[in-house]
């Protein structure tokens, strides 16, 4: 799946800060160990309530960090990223895919139809 090339800079600057050898765990509990849920969740919340407004933190905005693959395939569908190309992104079935996100398809009647007629339209030499 595709990564934003910042998220790539901070991981690549992550495994050299911390010396992290091929293969290794890019982040571990506080122990040394697995990160367990319990761990995630925690540090999620508290990047969540440092990172949002009083207002945002009290909505479902990125409640949980399953959120966040939800908005980047509602983004990538959006962006009209071909289902097929987002199914395999995101690890689904193209079936499952429309299922679960069809609403974030829909509105883009004007968009396909405006490809559709430059895809047909006659090439002037």
């Amino acid at each position: 799946m595709p990564i934003h090339p910042e998220l790539v800079t901070l991981w690549r600057h992550h495994i050299k800060e911390f010396n992290i050898p091929a293969g290794g765990r890019l982040f571990v509990g506080p122990r040394g160990g697995i990160m367990t849920d319990r761990t995630h969740l925690g540090a999620w919340h508290k990047a969540r309530a440092a990172a949002l407004s009083e207002r945002e933190a009290a909505s479902p905005l990125a409640k949980t960090p399953y959120d966040l693959r939800h908005a980047a395939v509602s983004t990538w569908l959006g962006a009209g990223v071909p289902p097929a190309q987002v199914a395999e992104w995101a690890g689904h079935s193209v079936a499952v895919l429309l299922r679960v996100y069809a609403k974030c398809v829909a509105g883009q009647e004007e968009d396909a139809k405006r490809r559709i007629s430059e895809a047909t339209r006659p090439k002037t030499p």
